[in-house]
């Protein structure tokens, strides 16, 4: 498990991510991360957007269901 202090940045407050944090998480600075609510009430700190993923797996869902119809306007 990974610490932080919460810390002022400017006029709000923040929190700093280790080298360590920052490879775990795979981001790089300048990267955004989200903070979501996980359905047991507690956080999780990602750097993929949820609601991106929500859609990108409809967007996969009926481009599968739909293949026929893609294909034919494709043409």
């Amino acid at each position: 498990m990974l610490a932080f202090k919460v810390t002022t940045v400017g006029a709000s407050a923040g929190f700093i991510l280790t080298k360590e944090a920052m490879a775990r998480l795979k981001v790089q600075k300048g990267d955004t991360v989200y903070l979501t609510e996980a359905p047991d009430g507690s956080y999780r700190l990602t750097p993929y957007d949820p609601d991106f993923e929500r859609q990108m797996t409809l967007a996969e869902e009926i481009m599968h269901e739909d293949r026929e119809i893609l294909r034919a306007l494709a043409k």
